[in-house]
């Protein structure tokens, strides 16, 4: 045997390992295309035919023939790496000892790989199907979803609906039957539903004693916002006998803390806890399994509804501790960006050992966690978000600031020092008032070389909820500052019923205002959620809200089917922008998430129906079905 076809038979070998070893360890290598152009890119251009994907990777897109030479090229150039020195060395040592000469090294080796490469399996999507950036959810409560499952209240539309649904839990659970002392814990009763969607006043403890069935058991039920907690009877007698039920003499210190006991004439408690008073009712610790358990049944439904990434609203020491765990053991499933959260009034941002900053952490690098939450003001369903003039229907109150702006402005400046992403849940235009206030204070700093000590685009601060505003707040400041205002839209869709009732029908034309808020963006920004478990967690149901403001039970609105306020809904471009780029960019994370873009992480997911074709009837966005939900690049959920 000749030396050059021993050192060309080595070279092929060797090339096959190392083109083994590149294809093992950069994953799977794909192309997904459409033969209708229905991939999303929320990018240029918007709508491609086809997307290659390597590993954890988008390689391209474009028509076919842009995606597979890309493919190629990437192949090529990440084998070449692996073998350009191995080979030149050895061709020089070769030439060096006249063993062989002369010598190519580089178009010997194309030669040889052009014989190895392996065309990328080619997955063709139906005509009807559509593919878009993995869906996010900008707000939203994970574990406590979980727990809503446990004991769903959402569905329920009377007093009656929430005894019957109660008593057949009990009965339907033989361990909570037999020991009353255990405590049973739901979420989703919602008063203003009840009579016919009339509306009611808060329930009462003694609601719950009228059937003999929960009689005598520790009750403790959060409203759907969950700013409200109803308690039994017995809840309120283990709180006298521990000493922390509150005579009425501590009301005006519990109202001024954040909180509010509702009560009789007489002082009695009814049984209602609002906002920080719920800290009062001494509900058990969950165990880790319960946690867990909890976990899992939220992550079921994200997956399966097409929900690539979460923005964990309210991340309580115990989660992030939780969510550490799974990550590093490799198993999160999904991408989650925490909003850290402690009921404490005092600055715990500097407590890294219990708050660590995470960045893309795990064995997948799916956890990050650099924001904290923080409570202004509490919900408009309780009359806890806090207005600047009385509500319209109960004018003894303007609602509840959970935190003092003062209080507040230091907690900001403090997190902002540490370099904390601020998250401030903000409902009424009192709250969004006096953090916007706090925020261009903070903007307005200067350090000492008299140059802004802060930059917008770098602190990313958000306000949650953004709901209700003085109209020069919503129409200019918000937008002037650049504060990124992250919304709900399934919030408009479920509160106009009894929204303008609350407001009156001047305040309401400031209130629910995401086109506006879109507008009055710098960046073009407005990132979506559900608030799940207040919301469902199919992310399609705020893309219907969004687009349409229409109820997605009955299809209409107080304005029938044109929808509630029109002129605030959003195009189908922005609300998908909306839940996919634009967290993103709330999460700083633009550079890996949100588009589809060479470079960016292959996370995905494929309908079988397109959402976005303007000429579909809106109810045909709730009927779509999600085929598959890729992350980095795999499968989480349904078949490609």
């Amino acid at each position: 045997m000749s030396l050059k076809s021993l050192f060309l038979g080595l070279l092929t070998t060797t090339t096959v390992l190392v083109s083994w070893t590149v294809t093992r360890h950069g994953g799977d290598v794909f192309i997904v295309c459409s033969p209708t152009e229905r991939i999303y890119t929320v990018a240029s251009p918007a709508r491609v035919q086809c997307l290659s994907v390597s590993g954890d990777r988008v390689v391209a897109v474009g028509s076919y023939g842009d995606v597979t030479r890309a493919s190629k090229e990437q192949w090529r150039s990440r084998t070449y790496g692996w073998l350009d020195d191995i080979v030149s060395r050895v061709a020089s040592v070769l030439t060096s000892q006249s063993l062989y000469s002369p010598f190519n090294p580089p178009s010997t080796l194309d030669r040889v790989l052009d014989k190895l490469h392996r065309s990328p399996r080619v997955i063709h999507l139906h005509p009807d199907q559509a593919l878009y950036p993995g869906f996010t959810d900008a707000h939203a409560h994970v574990i406590q979803n979980g727990q809503m499952l446990d004991l769903p209240l959402v569905e329920t539309r009377s007093l009656d609906d929430v005894i019957k649904t109660l008593e057949e839990y009990v009965t339907g659970h033989p361990e909570v039957q037999e020991d009353k002392d255990r405590w049973i814990e739901g979420i989703g009763w919602d008063q203003t539903k009840w009579n016919g969607g009339e509306g009611a006043e808060f329930p009462t403890a003694e609601d719950l004693d009228k059937s003999p069935v929960l009689r005598g058991r520790p009750i403790s039920l959060s409203r759907i916002d969950v700013h409200a907690k109803w308690v039994s009877t017995r809840v309120l007698e283990i709180m006298k006998e521990s000493g922390v039920l509150p005579p009425p003499s501590k009301d005006h210190e519990i109202e001024e803390d954040g909180g509010k006991v509702i009560r009789y004439k007489d002082g009695k408690a009814t049984g209602v806890f609002m906002d920080k008073a719920m800290n009062l009712i001494p509900s058990p610790e969950w165990s880790d399994a319960k946690i867990q358990e909890y976990f899992d049944q939220t992550a079921k439904l994200t997956l399966k509804y097409g929900l690539t990434s979460i923005h964990d609203a309210a991340t309580d020491s115990r989660s992030i501790a939780f969510y550490r765990r799974i990550a590093e053991a490799g198993k999160l499933p999904f991408r989650m960006y925490l909003m850290g959260y402690s009921p404490s009034t005092e600055y715990w941002g500097n407590d890294t050992a219990t708050y660590p900053k995470l960045h893309n952490y795990g064995k997948h690098g799916r956890l990050n966690f650099r924001a904290v939450k923080m409570f202004t003001d509490g919900a408009l369903g309780s009359w806890g978000a806090a207005l600047l003039q009385p509500y319209s229907d109960n004018p003894g109150t303007k609602g509840i600031m959970q935190t003092q702006p003062e209080q507040l402005k230091n907690l900001v400046s403090k997190f902002w020092e540490d370099g904390w992403q601020t998250n401030i849940h903000c409902i009424g235009d009192r709250a969004n008032n006096a953090v916007l206030d706090i925020l261009e204070a903070q903007l307005s700093w200067k350090d000492e070389d008299g140059k802004p000590k802060y930059n917008v685009r770098e602190t990313r601060p958000r306000i949650e909820h953004a709901q209700i505003f003085e109209e020069r707040d919503l129409k200019e400041r918000i937008g002037r500052l650049g504060i990124i205002a992250s919304v709900q839209p399934t919030h408009a869709t479920s509160d106009m019923w009894y929204a303008e009732t609350r407001l009156g029908p001047e305040r309401i034309k400031n209130a629910y205002a995401y086109q506006t808020l879109l507008q009055a963006s710098p960046n073009h920004v407005l990132p979506l959620g559900s608030d799940f478990p207040v919301e469902g967690v199919n992310p399609l149901l705020g893309f219907y809200a969004a687009v349409s403001r229409l109820s997605s039970s009955s299809g209409t609105s107080p304005h029938r089917t044109g929808g509630w306020y029109p002129s605030e809904k959003l195009t189908r471009a922005e609300a998908l922008k909306g839940m996919t780029w634009d967290p993103a960019y709330a999460s700083f994370a633009e550079d890996e998430l949100g588009s589809l873009e060479p470079g960016k992480k292959a996370d995905f997911v494929v309908l079988d129906c397109d959402i976005m074709n303007e000429n579909s009837e809106y109810g045909d966005i709730l009927k779509a079905q999600v085929q598959a939900t890729v992350i980095d690049g795999e499968v989480a959920y349904g078949v490609l």
